[in-house]
């Protein structure tokens, strides 16, 4: 493969201080930031300003960017605006792009090559991105967006409807074996016949009335579906056609409608990406280069410490280096903690098979999981607080006055009961397990160790804890049946609304569990309008249903956050939302165009 030449560019100079500042300031102690109240009732969806016209890139003034826009006072010049991030070097990417491999895709982020129909602003709304505006039919079920005008691919190809309509007939194709096709399943019309091979692709009903206008159709009325639009990142109807679906691993072949370009892609070493001149959409990036280097998670938070690397996620920080982080003032200022996407780890089940298809074994394991330990010990209450049901408090229809915890509550003689109920008693005869985890970083196999050993100890199973690669883990969880027998897997939210996050417990859904009452509720509160508060309600005892059953054990909510070097700044980063979190929310693309870095002081 031929990649184009790295550009060069100056060192900030900032960061040669931050790295003296943080050698000198780890010995001092900060005060640990106080739990982050719930999000509120949405707020009225607010749209950012649309990208002018690409500015010449003559001599020009030195803080004006390629789209012919000024810096924000303080920040560096724009030779200066240099983004270094960090990708897992273990992880099995070969695409960019979501329609392709979920799964496995670069670290380059899904909006680098073209815009979703809809963005979320801090608070969680919709807000337009490719779509200007969308509203539904009074059938229920008929939606359509209207696309922003004037949008246009980097080869002077314009975006058009017809874009996402290759997209989903291509993500729809049974050949291609999407590994997310279960997230559109029920949803849009003709979707799951598409993926079975019993329609063809051009009766999906996801359909081009126009160049500027796309018509999707659901099989029910569905109320989240502008949500669910967050997703919808179209590939390069052309490009598809003419070079297949990873065009963008290669800069030859590669365009992009996004706020970025590739540069050059070395699998397993660097990726850069620069702004797209040609970018039409709100926000365009103020940045002038990214770029995003492979290496060994392990080694990020050295990475940050020496400079290397501006941002390093939360679930790549172990307990040591929040310890670090909490006892430096200026490391646990720039901890930009949030709800992420509201993610609960658990663990899951083949429950139509032993030893799990016996509702007291998996009662007893859940009742045999010290939740409250393993977060204040292990996990840490600035990452996590203890789960005793799936939503996350906050969260739609969650749980927030802790009814549910009595079901999976620790209490170690009752789990042994249970075991002895199931024909274990003390654990005799009880087979050995493999807890599969799913390419987990250092800290998160470090919890999930310390919930198998608190199941062994109280039951006295052996359990071995295994850490599988990413997509030999999915393959298996995907298969039916199931070829996990005990695994550890996260979930977190890909639209705000019950039926995304319980819909995956769902007998159509990707965990072997199924109880007939959960899924009539889910089914029917899902499509009905009109009465919030039924729907409410209805959603709550399917929660219920599922704690009560075991159809998993829920052992933890992430309080997710990024610690970030203290001259990248941004309003989206730095501004607080309606609850008084500053931080890079979940589903926040447009900040990519807002975010900069500032000068040395």
């Amino acid at each position: 493969m031929q990649h184009s030449p790295q550009p060069t560019k100056a060192v900030h100079p900032a960061r040669l201080i931050l790295v003296a500042a943080l050698l000198i300031m780890t010995a001092l102690l900060a005060a640990c930031a106080a739990p982050a109240a719930a999000p509120a009732p949405a707020a009225e969806a607010t749209e950012a300003p649309a990208a002018e016209e690409a500015a010449p890139a003559a001599d020009a003034d030195p803080m004006m960017t390629v789209f012919g826009e000024k810096l924000p006072d303080g920040a560096a010049p724009y030779a200066e605006q240099i983004l270094r991030e960090a990708c897992d070097i273990n992880a099995n990417h070969t695409t960019a792009d979501f329609m392709v491999a979920v799964y496995q895709r670069h670290c380059v982020g899904d909006s680098a090559f073209s815009l979703a129909l809809v963005d979320l602003d801090r608070d969680f709304n919709v807000i337009p991105m490719a779509a200007e505006s969308w509203e539904v039919a009074e059938d229920g079920v008929t939606w359509t967006f209207h696309l922003r005008p004037g949008m246009m691919w980097s080869d002077d190809t314009p975006v058009t409807a017809n874009d996402w309509v290759e997209t989903y007939r291509y993500a729809a194709d049974p050949e291609h074996a999407w590994d997310f096709a279960w997230f559109y399943s029920g949803v849009i019309k003709n979707w799951d016949e598409a993926i079975a091979g019993e329609v063809p692709l051009e009766e999906l009903g996801v359909k081009a009335v126009d160049d500027l206008t796309l018509e999707i159709t659901t099989y029910a009325p569905f109320p989240p579906l502008p949500g669910m639009m967050h997703f919808a990142w179209p590939l390069q109807a052309k490009a598809l056609a003419e070079h297949g679906p990873y065009y963008n691993s290669d800069p030859a072949t590669s365009v992009s409608s996004g706020r970025w370009k590739l540069v050059s892609l070395e699998p397993g070493k660097k990726i850069v990406l620069e702004p797209n001149e040609k970018y039409k959409g709100p926000t365009p990036p103020k940045l002038s280069l990214r770029e995003i280097t492979y290496m060994d998670p392990s080694t990020y938070f050295a990475a940050f410490q020496n400079g290397d690397i501006d941002r390093v996620p939360y679930e790549f920080l172990t307990p040591a280096d929040f310890d670090l982080v909490l006892a430096d003032p200026v490391l646990s200022e720039n901890y930009l903690r949030h709800f992420g996407d509201f993610r609960t780890d658990y663990l899951v089940f083949d429950t139509f098979n032993p030893p799990f298809n016996d509702l007291n074994v998996r009662k007893a394991f859940a009742k045999a999981v010290d939740r409250e330990a393993i977060v204040k010990n292990v996990y840490g209450e600035i990452k996590a607080m203890p789960a005793y049901s799936f939503l996350m408090p906050g969260f739609p229809s969650s749980d927030t006055e802790g009814a549910l915890k009595e079901y999976q509550n620790y209490d170690c003689d009752a789990a042994k009961q249970h075991l002895a109920d199931a024909g274990f008693a003390e654990g005799a005869g009880f087979p050995n397990l493999e807890l599969w985890l799913r390419n987990e970083a250092p800290a998160a196999q470090a919890v999930y160790q310390a919930v198998a050993a608190s199941i062994a100890d109280c039951l006295g199973v052996q359990i071995e804890v295994s850490n599988k690669d990413f997509k030999v883990y999915m393959d298996a969880l995907n298969a039916e049946p199931t070829q996990v027998q005990f695994g550890a897997i996260s979930y977190g939210m890909d639209y705000l609304d019950p039926t995304n996050m319980l819909g995956i417990f769902s007998s159509t859904g990707r965990h072997s569990w199924k109880n007939d009452e959960f899924d009539r509720l889910i089914k029917e509160a899902t499509p009905l309008v009109g009465d919030p508060e039924t729907r409410d309600q209805m959603f709550r005892d399917a929660e219920k249903i599922l704690v009560d059953d075991v159809g998993s054990v829920f052992i933890n909510h992430r309080w997710q956050g990024d610690l970030f070097t203290p001259y990248v700044q941004g309003e989206g980063l730095r501004e607080p939302d309606s609850n008084g979190i500053a931080a890079w929310h979940w589903g926040n693309d447009w900040v990519w165009g807002d975010l900069y870095i500032a000068a040395q002081q």
